[in-house]
């Protein structure tokens, strides 16, 4: 689920990422929040607070985190207008934007002489720009919304 957190984060959407076994933490941060837990334990599904819809959730069949994406976008009726660069994708806190100059030093020398767009998580304080990674996840994310939106026939 660690990808498909990712890419919703690509997308701007802050998303919480749990690992280990706390179902009751995850469950409880949820109904706190009004998160939507998005889930591949059929156990998680039979709590009384998500089977009575005080909680929202997403259960997914398979790992494959282009079907998730796919299914989370259809099923939650996810706006696909992407906000880049607002969250991080490590720590899912919203980005700071930062100059060139504050960025020397720190990113890469061929970065540095490419590109004029950056971005800081102030909490992990990870440099972001639009290089070909996020080149490549934007445009693979472009791709499955625009599917949808054919599916739909919007387009």
């Amino acid at each position: 689920m660690g990808k498909l957190a990712k890419m919703l984060r690509v997308m701007g959407y802050d998303t919480v990422f749990f690992s280990g076994s706390d179902d009751s933490r995850m469950v409880a941060t949820a109904l706190k929040e009004g998160r939507v837990i998005l889930t591949r334990d059929t156990q998680i599904m039979k709590r009384r607070v998500i089977a009575s819809g005080r909680v929202e959730a997403v259960l997914f069949e398979t790992d494959d985190p282009e079907q998730q994406i796919r299914q989370v976008i259809h099923q939650l009726k996810l706006d696909c207008q992407f906000r880049p660069f607002t969250i991080c994708l490590e720590c899912n806190q919203p980005l700071i934007e930062k100059t060139k100059d504050e960025v020397e030093g720190r990113v890469p020398p061929y970065v540095f002489r490419t590109q004029s767009q950056y971005m800081e998580c102030p909490a992990c304080h990870r440099i972001y720009w639009r290089g070909t990674h996020w080149e490549a996840m934007t445009r693979k994310l472009q791709e499955i919304c625009q599917q949808k939106e054919e599916a739909n026939g919007n387009i």
